[in-house]
């Protein structure tokens, strides 16, 4: 009997590459080196050398890409971390797209961890909805599919017409608190605002931990008072509407004093949400946390934009550690301040890419997520 051979070795996913099916090409299209690094682990991590493509920017401040390899009928996906300069990088991404397009690449994969102008989701005054212009123009350009993570509102998905995948931070991030705060069984889970709430009990469930929502903080939203609809016609048209019919008003809100729903006396407090980037919100609700009881102060969130003096407000706060994911490079906002740590999320957008490449199913991807998630 001829003995049975030895089981194949087993694949690790992220390292298993589908080469018949045609070429791969992996670019970065960011002209700052620190914001390559992302874009270096992911290709470090599918085995595939980052493709040859020139980003700079020339004494006009015009962009320029140079691609320097033949990208005809291949899977090109475009890496893109949001550096100081959003508009340039977002010219970046839209050029390399496009060349990429006149280039017959078989597919254009754009891979943006944080999607810019994401907060500008939602019509204000006189505003525009600049998400929907932004998807507009990646499509225009020629972005075939798009993967991205932790939209600021999944309804953002509905902008694109090509498909979109919205990956989460939420798996690393618990992770991080199983294995790097010691007792976080004595902790709990807490939303900053009630707009957080859902995102504050989805990490709750999911550790069996309790929750608090802090009620009647500052608002990012600004007044409607200042917006002309709210100004009385200059002149007075009571003769066209009947008095019986006059149009009721709406009653203005009133921010209740702050207060805490959930005990915190005597817990770790762990702030969740998606964006942490003018950080005077999350800096009075740890105020609010400590004054409550609460003896230990973290704050997760996937997207670190961390921006102007954020690092030192931090290192000045009740905040006791600040975790964010590498989806935006922020190794010099660590050097001003010790307290932030980084959770690398690089594992999962290179197995996305991997199956998208090989042409398999994503839904291993999005396993015990709900449509709250």
């Amino acid at each position: 009997r001829a003995p049975s051979s030895p089981p194949p070795e087993e694949l690790t996913p992220p390292l298993y590459m589908n080469h018949t099916k045609g070429g791969l090409v992996i670019f970065t299209a960011n002209s700052h080196a620190s914001s390559r690094e992302l874009g270096k682990r992911i290709a470090e991590r599918l085995g595939v050398e980052l493709g040859k493509v020139q980003v700079y920017q020339e004494a006009n401040r015009e962009t320029r890409v140079q691609i320097q390899e033949s990208v005809r009928g291949k899977d090109v996906f475009v890496i893109q971390t949001v550096s100081k300069d959003v508009n340039t990088t977002i010219m970046e991404m839209l050029i390399m797209v496009y060349a990429c397009r006149t280039s017959c690449a078989r597919s254009i994969t754009g891979v943006l961890p944080y999607f810019p102008y994401s907060k500008q989701c939602k019509m204000r005054k006189r505003g525009s909805i600049v998400s929907k212009l932004m998807a507009s123009m990646m499509c225009k350009a020629g972005l075939t599919h798009l993967i991205t993570m932790d939209l600021h509102q999944k309804e953002i998905q509905g902008f694109f017409n090509i498909p979109v995948d919205n990956l989460r931070a939420s798996p690393f991030l618990l992770q991080y608190i199983q294995e790097e705060i010691p007792d976080y069984r004595n902790a709990v889970i807490v939303a900053k605002s009630p707009a957080s709430a859902k995102r504050a009990q989805s990490f709750a469930e999911r550790l069996r931990l309790g929750i608090a929502v802090i009620h009647g903080e500052a608002q990012d939203a600004e007044s409607d008072q200042v917006d002309g609809r709210h100004s009385p016609p200059t002149v007075k048209t009571t003769g066209a509407i009947h008095p019986s019919m006059e149009i009721p008003l709406l009653i203005p809100k009133e921010k209740p004093p702050i207060s805490v729903v959930g005990d915190v006396g005597g817990r770790i407090a762990i702030i969740v949400d998606d964006i942490i980037d003018d950080v005077d919100s999350f800096v009075a609700a740890a105020e609010t946390l400590k004054e409550r009881g609460a003896y230990k102060i973290f704050v997760m969130a996937t997207h670190g934009l961390l921006s102007c003096e954020a690092p030192r407000f931090i290192e000045e706060s009740a905040i006791d550690e600040v975790v964010v994911t590498n989806t935006i490079p922020h190794e010099l906002q660590k050097l001003q301040c010790p307290k932030i740590k980084t959770v690398d999320i690089s594992m999962i957008l290179s197995e996305a890419i991997r199956r998208i490449h090989n042409g398999e199913s994503m839904s291993y991807l999005f396993r015990n997520i709900g449509v709250d998630d």
